[in-house]
């Protein structure tokens, strides 16, 4: 499934978060965000995600107009995992991720196979199915990211967002979670801080800074040192790594 923004923005109080912002995540890539802080990243998240409605712009799944679909045919379609997700309950893991079946299913209609099923996939794909029956509240907070994604992937989407989803993990399930998502058969479009990770990781990047969209394409063209000049301020050496051949960012201190 496609998931297309074009010429979208968004403002508040009269300020442009997101600024006239075009990008093409064709079916079955991983179309990584990225920029500093404050450059609009999660803002276009939620755009993509229906969350928000644009200022200008339109975003398309497929050939549907987002805005023109119901939430719930959307939660079918598009699953999200934004930075933080608090809770006022004291949920169970299990709770929590089957929370991702609730667009599949009639309101108060209890859990069938089917439910139970993904549910069990997504958490033994998260690495958190032996955490079911855990307190969610007692998790740390690396396990806590886990099972958010568990839950989006519960819903058996077509889209997924993630926003920063590397965020309070290790080096190792950082790279398990990259992997989970590059290796799903979803479209994927992730905020990342890491360039290592998703020049790792990306089919394409899309760079931004104060909302505005200043380089797209593949990793190994858009990072380059003049760029991370540019957008970050720091600068670095950009060169494929000596072994594995993969394009490394190394910061010069």
């Amino acid at each position: 499934m496609s998931l297309t923004a074009t010429a979208v923005s968004w403002a508040i109080r009269d300020r442009l978060v997101v600024d006239d912002v075009t990008i093409d995540a064709a079916p079955g890539s991983m179309v990584g965000l990225l920029g500093p802080n404050g450059s609009g990243k999660s803002s276009l998240l939620r755009l993509l995600a229906g969350l928000r409605a644009p200022s200008a712009g339109v975003v398309r799944l497929g050939e549907d107009d987002l805005a023109t679909l119901r939430r719930r045919h959307v939660a079918r379609r598009v699953g999200v995992v934004e930075q933080e997700s608090a809770t006022d309950t004291d949920p169970l893991v299990r709770d929590v991720i089957e929370l991702g079946r609730i667009p599949h299913r009639r309101s108060w209609q209890p859990m069938g196979d089917r439910d139970l099923g993904a549910v069990r996939r997504a958490a033994a794909a998260t690495g958190v199915l032996d955490r079911l029956e855990q307190p969610y509240a007692t998790l740390s907070g690396g396990e806590r990211q886990r099972v958010q994604i568990a839950r989006a992937l519960a819903q058996d989407p077509e889209v997924l967002l993630l926003d920063e989803p590397t965020n309070h993990l290790d080096v190792r399930h950082q790279l398990d979670v990259l992997r989970l998502v590059r290796d799903a058969d979803v479209t994927a479009v992730v905020a990342l801080h890491d360039l290592n990770l998703a020049a790792a990781y990306c089919d394409e990047v899309v760079v931004l800074a104060q909302g505005r969209i200043v380089a797209a394409g593949p990793p190994s063209t858009v990072i380059t040192e003049s760029l991370v000049a540019d957008v970050y301020g720091v600068k670095a050496f950009v060169e494929p790594h000596h072994v594995t051949g993969a394009l490394t960012v190394v910061w010069q201190p």
